[in-house]
């Protein structure tokens, strides 16, 4: 009877063990799914983006200039600290006071602006960097 006693303990003990182990591999993969989701999810990503695509294509520098004060609220947003959108200026006046990023809007001109995407695993889709160009005369 002692015996078998004692094996009901050791195989107790086993199954316990075995549990333990377990609920620490559940508990880690958990945190580990935590860690490596740090992107953002669909529903985020869109709503980021939407803040900015409004401002996509030929628009006068008065919406520019809109757009402009948009990213720079968004950069500011502690939220956003690591979804900072960066403003590219190509043929547009460059001043070292005026804009963000030193580029000077003339609200009566006609600007271009693209949007480019973000590819990775951090924030893959999500707009990272806008481009405006002064609009040809055409």
């Amino acid at each position: 009877m002692e015996n078998a006693s004692k094996a009901l303990i050791i195989a107790g003990a086993i199954l316990l063990a075995i549990l333990l182990i377990s609920l620490g591999i559940m508990i880690f993969a958990q945190a580990q799914d935590t860690v490596s989701n740090n992107s953002m999810t669909d529903a985020d990503r869109q709503s980021f983006n939407n803040r900015f695509l409004k401002y996509e294509g030929k628009q006068k520098g008065t919406v520019v200039k809109a757009l402009l004060n948009e990213v720079i609220a968004s950069n500011a947003d502690a939220n956003n600290s690591d979804r900072q959108v960066k403003i590219n200026s190509k043929n547009a006046t460059s001043t070292e006071k005026a804009g963000e990023g030193g580029i000077d809007i003339k609200t009566s001109e006609l600007y271009n602006v693209t949007m480019k995407y973000s590819t990775g695993t951090s924030g893959t889709g999500r707009i990272n960097d806008i481009t405006i160009t002064k609009a040809t005369n055409n």
